[in-house]
C-alpha cells in the first residue's frame, strides 16, 4: 500500500506551540474581561442532535451544518430507493456538529432551567463547525467566545454588552467600529417598501453587503421576488449618512405607519442612552444595512469590524426573544455576542499586534553536564517550579552547543550552567541568552532575580 501524505481537511488549522500561547493569550484576556463582568463558565457537547440546529439558522445555514453519520454500517439496512439528499439525510444522520454556541446555550437553559438563577449570564469559549468555502478569516472548525445574559427585557444588558466589547478590543490594542442597528428597524423597512413577508430575504440578502457588494444584493433581492418598485424605495435606506441622531430622525420621518419600525427606534435610543452614561472609547455607529442573516435575532443586533484590516466582523451578535420557544420555553428573551478568536489571531498577527513576551513560556534552560551534576541541577529545577517560575533541564549530556541552539530556537532568555566549580561552590551560572553575559548566583539569590 503506497504511502498517503499526512494532511487535514481543509479550514482546519493545527498549532504551534508558539502559536497555542498566542492563542491562549486571546482566550485568557477575553475571560478575565467576562468574568470581571460576573458571567458564569458553561461547556456544551460538540455533537447536538439535529433536531436541536436545523430550522434555527435559516435556510443557507443550514446547508452549512456538518451532518455526522449514524454509527456502524448503518447504510446496509437502508433502502435508499430514489430518495433526494434532503429525504436521505435524516434517515443517515440525527447528529451534527455544532454551527454556533447561541442555539446549543438555548437547549441548555431548557434543559437545565430548575437549576439556574435568572437572569442568568454565561460565557462559552468553544469550536464550531461549519461547512463553508475556506478563504481568508474564514475557517470550517474555529473558536467563537460568547456571552449572553438571558431573562431579561432590559436594553442596559445590551449597553454592556457594548461595554465589554469596547474593553476586549482596547485590550488588543484594536482600532474598532461597533456598528449597530435593530431587527424591528428591518421589519419597518420590510413594511414601508410593501413587502412584509420577505423580511428574511431581505436580511440575508443585505446581510452578504460585504460580500457581494450593493449591485450583488439587488440582484439577489429581484431574483427572490422584490419588484422594481420596491428595490427603489430601499435606497435612500443604503445611501443616507449622517450622525446617529440623524439617522434615527430620518427614520422618523420614514416609518411614520410602521409601528414595528417605531418600537425598533425606541429600542435603539434606549439602548444608545445607556451607553452614552458609560466611558466607552470606541465609536458606536447605526448601520442601516447591519441585518446579521441568522433567523433567530428579534431586536438589538450589533457588529464590530477592525479599521485595521481589511477582514469581515471580529463580533457580532443581538437579542433573541423567542429561541428557547423553540424548545418548550416561552418568555425567555435572551441578548448575546460572540467573538470570533481566530479573527482576533489573524488581525493580530497582521498587525504584529501580540506581546513579544508572548515568545515562549519557558524563562530557564539547565544545561546537563552528567549524572552528578543532573542531581544537583534537579533540586534547583524544582525549587524554581515551586516559585512557579517556568524551567526545564535538558535531558541527555550532549554537546554544550547542541543544548545552547536549543535554547535559542526555543527563544528561552536565561540558561543556568552548574558543572563541578559551581557544585563545589553551591551556586550556579546564570547566563542571559541575548545580552551573553554571565554571572555566579546562589539559589537565594536565583529565586529572587527576574527571570
Amino acid at each position: 500500500m503506497a504511502n498517503v501524505k499526512p494532511s487535514i481537511p481543509k479550514g482546519t488549522r493545527d498549532f504551534t506551540p508558539t502559536e497555542m500561547v498566542r492563542r491562549n493569550y486571546i482566550l485568557n484576556t477575553i475571560r478575565s474581561i467576562f468574568e470581571k463582568y460576573a458571567y458564569l463558565p458553561i461547556e456544551t457537547p460538540s455533537i447536538e442532535n439535529l433536531s436541536t440546529l436545523m430550522g434555527k439558522y435559516g435556510e443557507e445555514g443550514d446547508r452549512l451544518i456538518f451532518k455526522i453519520l449514524n454509527s456502524g454500517d448503518f447504510l446496509a439496512n437502508v433502502d435508499l430507493g430514489n430518495k433526494t439528499a434532503q429525504q436521505l439525510t435524516p434517515l443517515i444522520c440525527e447528529k451534527g456538529l455544532r454551527y454556533d454556541l447561541t442555539v446549543p446555550f438555548a437547549r441548555f437553559i431548557v434543559q437545565h432551567q430548575n437549576e439556574l438563577i435568572f437572569p442568568f449570564k454565561r460565557y462559552q469559549m468553544q469550536p464550531v463547525w461549519r461547512a463553508d468555502r475556506p478563504q481568508k478569516g474564514r475557517y470550517r472548525e474555529f473558536y467563537q467566545c460568547d456571552i449572553d445574559v438571558i431573562g431579561s427585557n432590559s436594553m442596559l444588558n445590551e449597553a454592556e454588552l457594548i461595554k465589554i466589547t469596547d474593553e476586549v478590543f482596547n485590550a488588543f490594542k484594536l482600532d474598532t467600529v461597533i456598528k449597530v442597528n435593530n431587527r424591528k428597524i428591518l421589519s419597518g423597512i420590510a413594511e414601508i417598501i410593501s413587502e412584509p413577508d420577505k423580511i428574511t430575504t431581505i436580511c440575508t440578502a443585505i446581510d452578504k453587503l460585504d460580500k457581494i457588494g450593493r449591485e450583488g444584493v439587488l440582484n439577489e433581492l429581484k431574483d427572490n421576488g422584490l419588484t422594481d418598485s420596491s428595490i427603489n424605495k430601499l435606497m435612500p435606506f443604503f445611501d443616507f449618512s449622517g450622525t446617529n441622531e440623524q439617522k434615527l430622525d430620518f427614520l422618523e420621518k420614514m416609518f411614520i405607519n410602521s409601528e414595528i419600525g417605531r418600537k425598533g427606534i425606541d429600542e435603539l435610543r434606549s439602548m444608545l442612552s445607556y451607553v452614552d452614561a458609560l466611558t466607552i472609547s470606541t465609536p458606536v455607529e447605526i448601520e442601516f444595512t447591519l441585518a446579521r442573516g441568522l433567523n433567530y435575532y428579534t431586536g438589538a443586533i450589533f457588529e464590530v469590524k477592525c479599521k485595521q484590516v481589511a477582514m469581515g466582523s471580529v463580533a457580532g451578535g443581538g437579542r433573541y426573544d423567542d429561541l428557547t420557544s423553540i424548545f418548550g420555553l416561552k418568555n425567555m428573551s435572551g441578548v448575546g455576542i460572540s467573538y470570533g478568536a481566530e479573527r482576533i489571531y489573524d488581525i493580530l498577527l497582521e498587525c504584529d499586534g501580540f506581546p513579544t513576551s508572548l515568545t515562549t513560556p519557558i524563562k530557564v534552560l539547565f544545561i546537563n553536564f552528567g549524572k552528578k551534576e543532573e542531581l544537583y541541577a534537579l533540586q534547583a529545577v524544582q525549587q524554581l517550579r515551586n516559585a512557579n517560575i517556568t524551567c526545564e533541564l535538558y535531558p541527555d549530556n550532549v554537546k554544550i552547543g547542541k543544548q545552547l541552539n536549543y535554547a535559542n530556537n526555543k527563544a528561552i532568555p536565561f540558561v543556568i550552567m552548574a558543572g563541578e566549580n559551581e557544585i563545589k561552590e553551591n551556586c550556579f551560572t546564570l547566563k542571559n541568552m541575548q545580552t551573553g553575559e554571565q554571572k555566579k548566583v546562589t539559589i537565594t539569590q536565583l529565586l529572587e532575580y527576574k527571570l
